[in-house]
């Protein structure tokens, strides 16, 4: 529990950090925000993306969490390298969408690092379930003729 409380501390500076540098765009890009991309204008304010970035790092570790409790170990972590694999992909794709498309390439540099973030978290969010070992509870119920162990 405390690694898991220490981690989201972590996703949490680095959604601000991100939210931080996804409120620097360029001046071309927050007038193409204002004027015609208008569903991005809470990007230019720093806490609604560090608070949009956050919500999604938070989906996705409670979407992690939820395969580590369900599944088997092996499968676990199977999942959990492949959304690794998927993390990356959207890494690369959102490196190549910033150097190839125009318009998302005058943005500038620090909003192409704020979104960078994003998938590092998500890449983070995998490794840190990859390595992490699967917890038994164990149930003990007494009753007054017999004595019962469940593990779950």
């Amino acid at each position: 529990m405390k690694r898991k409380f220490i981690f989201i501390v972590f996703l949490a500076l680095l959604s601000i950090i991100s939210g931080h540098l996804l409120s620097k765009a360029s001046w071309i890009g927050r007038v193409g925000m204002t004027f015609f991309y208008k569903e991005y204008n809470f990007l230019k304010i720093w806490w609604q993306g560090a608070t949009a970035v956050f919500i999604f790092l938070m989906l996705l570790f409670l979407l992690h969490d939820q395969l580590q409790r369900k599944l088997s170990t092996a499968v676990a972590r199977s999942m959990h390298a492949l959304l690794l694999l998927a993390a990356a992909a959207c890494l690369y794709f959102t490196c190549l969408d910033f150097t190839n498309n125009l318009a998302h390439h005058l943005l500038g540099s620090r909003f192409h690092y704020g979104f960078y973030l994003i998938w590092c978290g998500w890449i983070s969010i995998a490794i840190f379930f990859i390595f992490k070992k699967k917890t038994t509870t164990t149930i003990i119920t007494t009753s007054s003729d017999k004595t019962e162990t469940i593990d779950q």
